[in-house]
Parts: structure tokens; sequence; C-alpha cells
């Protein structure tokens, strides 16, 4: 039977989502044990990758990206900055507010953050079989899709 012609149940369905949820949870705990020893807590680490992707941002913006209130995210910036990971200038149209960017040293972190859990990840994909390869890569956007909020 064509998946076309099948209507997914409740279990199903809630199978499917317990599955995900474990595999998915595994995959991150995996790559964050992967991670190089920064002296970063995970949050200061996601900021820096909201910085590299938006920004740069007002420390509000940043704020919203990260799901955290601005005086949490102002002691954030602050540890940032004190160890020069980020920089500060100041707004070009609101006197009041300034823009974070990364520090150049903050970008070389990142980099070498990504480039090390990366190559943990290519390295389990090379064990696979091409055709697993291929599903995983047919399916990534969809997993994409599914934690856009």
């Amino acid at each position: 039977m064509s998946y076309a012609n099948h209507m997914p149940t409740l279990t199903s369905t809630a199978e499917l989502a317990s599955l995900l949820r474990v595999s998915v949870m595994r995959l991150s705990r995996r790559l964050r044990a992967e991670r190089p020893d920064v002296g970063l807590s995970l949050t200061q680490i996601a900021t820096l990758g909201t910085i590299d992707r938006h920004g740069p941002l007002t420390p509000g913006e940043i704020a919203d990206h990260e799901k955290v209130q601005p005086p949490s995210m102002t002691r954030i910036l602050a540890g940032l900055e004190e160890r020069g990971l980020i920089v500060r200038t100041p707004h070009a149209s609101d006197g009041r507010q300034y823009l974070v960017s990364l520090a150049p040293q903050g970008r070389s972190l990142l980099r070498d953050d990504r480039r090390q859990r990366e190559a943990w990840l290519a390295r389990r994909l090379a064990e696979l079989t091409p055709e697993e390869r291929e599903l995983l890569r047919a399916v990534a956007p969809i997993i994409d899709r599914i934690t856009r909020t």
C-alpha cells in the first residue's frame, strides 16, 4: 500500500514522534559532546551563532532570537565581550542602542566548534550506505521545516 493511500493513525504518528524525539535528542547530545572545551556555556555559544547568522543585532533582537529576557542577554553579552568574542558599535539611527557583531576571535571560535562537530558527523555518515545517506539528505529539509517556529 502506498503512503498516499494510507492515512496515518494517531498511534503511528505518536510512535513516529517518539522515535524521532529520542533519535534527535541522542544526536544532539552526541554533537554537544563533540564540542571543543572553550569554557563557554551552551547559551553563550548559541548567542554567538545567532549573531553570526543574523548580526549585527541589538541586544533586544538577540534576546528575541534566543528566547531569553533582555536582562539575561545583557549578562550573556557582557561575558562574551569580556572574552573579546563580540564587539559593540553605535546604532546608526538610534543613539540609545548599539549593535553587536562577532569579533574575529568569536568568529574563529565558532568556526572551530562547527568544524569539529561536523567532522565527527561526517565520519559517522561515511559509515552508512550510499542509500542511507541519500535518505538522510531527503529527510533533512523535512526535519528543518518541523523545527521552524
